[in-house]
């Protein structure tokens, strides 16, 4: 018994359209909140502060990178801040002793240019130059060992990036600080002086008396206290835009760039702050 003929076989069926890949839409909160980016970024540099500030009484403390770090921060500021106070200790005296002079009280010149020096100029001359050369240096650090993936590496080493690398650099720069904030108002001072006498006709005396009866110890104090705040704040900056740079060599400079105007920014709001406070409660010498 023969099979039955077949016929021909039967056409292949028509591949099915490829339908395109739909991609799903990434929704950033920021584009419906403007402000979310800015407050997120806030936060997490507080976090970063208060995790330097509770590291660093934790052991091991990095001697060594301490001083390196206070050596090389040191090294580039030195010499433009002792250079910059001479000028705005000049300028501030010229300044006051031409208004005290169109008041009648040329004789109190000594004190006020003096106070304003140690209070205000020094130690926003000191930060600014602390933010400006050792934070962007400390900034173009962190921030080449980000996008190397060096960060990344030591925490899978079990290293905290935190207390190896940042607490050492923030340490310095308020120990730098502390310190050039002292030869700040010592050259400052000193210029005023030169210029009130050398080209206003001050008398010595007078400039010297004036300061004794106005100045006292809490003047100096805060200043010094400013000028460590004021390191802290710079250092804690540079080091978080170090840690959040953008991609490629290109985000790396523009984080540098970002951390000193976000210092700029904060140093001098800080600084209103401290003064508005130390005035409420510290009463002026002789009131």
């Amino acid at each position: 018994m023969t099979a039955p003929p077949q016929g021909p076989p039967p056409p292949p069926a028509a591949p099915e359209p490829m339908r395109p890949r739909v991609q799903p839409v990434k929704v950033n909160p920021s584009d419906y909140m403007p402000l979310a980016g800015g407050l997120r970024q806030t936060g997490q540099m507080f976090a970063l502060a208060a995790s330097v500030l509770r590291m660093t009484f934790k052991r091991p403390f990095q001697v060594r990178e301490l001083i390196q770090q206070f050596w090389f921060i040191a090294s580039v500021t030195i010499l433009p801040t002792a250079l910059v106070s001479i000028p705005f200790g000049a300028v501030i005296a010229l300044q006051v002793g031409s208004l005290a002079k169109q008041l009648g009280a040329q004789s109190l010149t000594g004190g006020a240019s003096v106070l304003a020096v140690v209070q205000q100029a020094s130690p926003l001359i000191v930060a600014l130059l602390i933010a400006g050369a050792a934070g962007s240096a400390i900034c173009a650090d962190l921030g080449s060992r980000t996008i190397r993936e060096e960060m990344d590496a030591m925490e899978v080493m079990g290293v905290s990036p935190i207390q190896r690398l940042i607490v050492p650099r923030v340490i310095a720069c308020m120990a730098v600080a502390f310190c050039l904030n002292g030869l700040v108002s010592v050259v400052g001072v000193a210029g005023g002086y030169f210029f009130n006498v050398a080209l206003q006709d001050g008398t010595p005396g007078a400039y010297l008396a004036s300061f004794s009866a106005l100045a006292q110890l809490p003047d100096l104090y805060v200043g010094q206290t400013k000028a460590v705040i004021f390191g802290f704040i710079a250092g804690v900056v540079a080091a978080y835009r170090g840690l959040h740079p953008g991609a490629g060599p290109k985000g790396v400079g523009d984080a540098v760039n970002q951390s000193v105007v976000i210092a700029f920014l904060l140093l001098f709001m800080v600084n209103l702050a401290i003064t508005a406070i130390y005035i409420q409660v510290v009463p002026p010498k002789g009131a």
